[in-house]
């Protein structure tokens, strides 16, 4: 090891920083693994990414029901709306929807935040 080293070409925070995000280490089956990257590459994004957004879109759902299961119902035959949509898919945009404006409150957030750390 040297004495002493010269920083004058140094670049101050060249390591990405890792802040809002904790590394863990989790067992994933292989096709799950497999169906992220594949979305990933398609994406144009890294797998780790896909996988962080499927599992906030996933929780997102369920904190708007409180974080409970929900209840087993007997399926009830569908019925189709005036304007041509079943119920089924109704439902299945509303959870849609609801990912979304978490995702949207998530990023809105995260934006107004650092907008107003730069302004201190």
């Amino acid at each position: 090891m040297k004495d002493e080293y010269d920083f004058t070409n140094g670049k101050r925070g060249a390591v990405a920083s890792n802040k809002g995000k904790t590394r863990i280490t989790i067992m994933l089956d292989d096709a799950v693994i497999d169906a992220a990257r594949e979305r990933a590459q398609s994406a144009g994004t890294g797998y780790q990414t896909v996988i962080n957004n499927l599992l906030r879109q996933a929780l997102v759902s369920q904190e708007a029901h409180n974080l409970a299961p929900a209840p087993k119902k007997r399926a009830k035959p569908l019925k189709v709306l005036n304007s041509g949509i079943s119920l089924s898919e109704v439902e299945a945009l509303e959870q849609q929807l609801i990912a979304v404006a978490g995702e949207l409150n998530r990023v809105l957030g995260t934006s107004r935040s650092a907008k107003s750390k730069a302004t201190l």
